[in-house]
C-alpha cells in the first residue's frame, strides 16, 4: 500500500542518500551537496529511523547498500534524475533541447543502442537522451519525446507507427555447433530463458511443444529478467536462447550466432515493434529522429 504523500520522507534526506549512493561515500556526497559530512550522516540516520531499517552496512573507510538500502535506491534515483532532468530543462529553456527516447531495457541495448552512431553521423547536431525502462512510461507526462513499445496490434497506441512484424528463432554461439533441435541436442545443451511477461511463443516450453519435444530434458536452465541479458550470455556460448529477430539480426548477419534449424522462423508471434510520438507534430529535431529510426527499420538494413 502506498504511503500517504504526508508521510513521505524530507526531499533533503532523499536527496542525501541519493547522493551517497551515487558516490558510495559520504564524504563525496557531502561535497556534492556542499554539506559537512556529519550532516549528511545525520540525513541518512533520519531516513533510516523514519523507515526502520539499515540502508547502508558501514564499514573502516567503506559504505555499501544493504538489500532494503538497494531496493530503495533504484527508484529514488531514478526519480531524483528526473527532476534534476525537468529542473534542468525549466531553469534553461533557451538550452538545447535532447530528443528523449524511451525503449525496454532489450530493446534499448539491442536495437537502439548500436544504431545511435549512424543518428550521430546523420544529425550529429541533435542531442539524444535515451530512458531505457520495462515500465510502460506517460511520454508526456515524463517529457519524452519517442517510444519504441513492443506490443499487440490490438494494445498498440492508434497513431503509433509499426516497424517489425516479431518473429521468433532458436539462436546460438555459432563455436556450440547446433544446427538443429532434437532431444539429443537438448540434453547437451543449456536453454536460455527470459523470464519475464509471458508472451506468445517467447518462452521455451512454447516451441519445444511445437516441435513436439514438450517431454525433452535440456541439460539445464539458465533464467533472466532481461532480454538482453538473455542474448549476451548466447553470445557467450552459455546456450540456445529465443531469438527476436528485429533485435538479433544483426549478429545473425555478423556471424556472431546463428539461426537453428532450416524452417525457422515459421511465423509471427503476434505482436510487433511500434514507434509511437508524444506530439503529432512534434518539433523539428524529433521529426528528424523519427525519420532516422523508419529508415534503420527499412527491410534490409541491418
Amino acid at each position: 500500500m502506498p504511503v500517504p504523500l504526508v508521510k513521505l520522507p524530507s526531499l533533503d534526506f532523499i536527496r542525501g542518500f541519493v547522493a551517497v549512493g551515487r558516490r558510495m561515500s559520504i564524504t563525496l556526497a557531502a561535497e556534492d551537496l556542499c554539506l559537512t559530512q556529519s550532516a549528511v550522516s545525520r540525513q541518512i540516520n533520519a531516513l533510516e529511523d523514519l523507515l526502520g531499517v539499515r540502508l547502508f552496512h558501514r564499514g573502516y573507510r567503506s559504505i555499501a547498500f544493504t538489500p532494503e538500502g538497494e531496493r530503495l535506491f533504484r527508484t529514488a534515483e531514478s526519480a531524483v534524475a528526473q527532476l534534476q532532468d525537468v529542473m534542468g530543462a525549466l531553469m534553461a529553456p533557451r538550452a538545447r533541447q535532447p530528443v528523449t527516447i524511451t525503449a525496454s531495457l532489450g530493446v534499448a541495448g539491442l536495437w537502439l543502442l548500436p544504431r545511435l552512431g549512424s543518428l550521430q553521423a546523420r544529425h550529429p547536431q541533435i542531442d539524444v537522451r535515451v530512458a531505457a525502462s520495462d515500465k510502460v512510461l506517460d511520454l508526456r507526462a515524463e517529457g519524452i519525446d519517442l517510444a519504441l513499445r513492443y506490443a499487440g496490434a490490438s494494445a498498440a497506441l492508434p497513431d503509433a507507427t509499426r516497424l517489425y512484424e516479431e518473429y521468433v528463432m532458436p539462436v546460438a554461439h555459432p563455436s556450440l555447433g547446433v544446427a538443429a533441435l532434437d532431444a539429443a541436442t537438448l540434453a547437451q545443451h543449456a536453454l536460455l530463458e527470459f523470464d519475464g511477461p509471458r508472451r506468445p511463443l517467447l518462452r521455451w516450453a512454447d516451441h519445444l511443444g511445437e516441435l513436439g519435444l514438450d517431454a525433452a530434458q535440456p541439460r539445464g536452465v539458465l533464467r533472466f529478467n532481461t532480454y538482453d541479458q538473455v542474448i549476451q550470455a548466447a553470445l557467450a556460448g552459455r546456450g540456445i536462447a529465443l531469438g527476436r529477430q528485429a533485435l538479433v539480426e544483426p549478429m545473425l548477419a555478423d556471424g556472431r550466432l546463428v539461426a537453428i534449424g532450416a524452417a525457422w522462423p515459421t511465423r509471427p508471434t503476434g505482436y510487433a515493434y511500434w514507434l509511437c510520438r508524444a506530439d503529432a507534430a512534434p518539433r523539428d529535431d524529433v521529426r528528424a529522429v523519427i525519420d532516422w529510426i523508419l529508415d534503420e527499420a527499412r527491410p534490409g538494413v541491418v
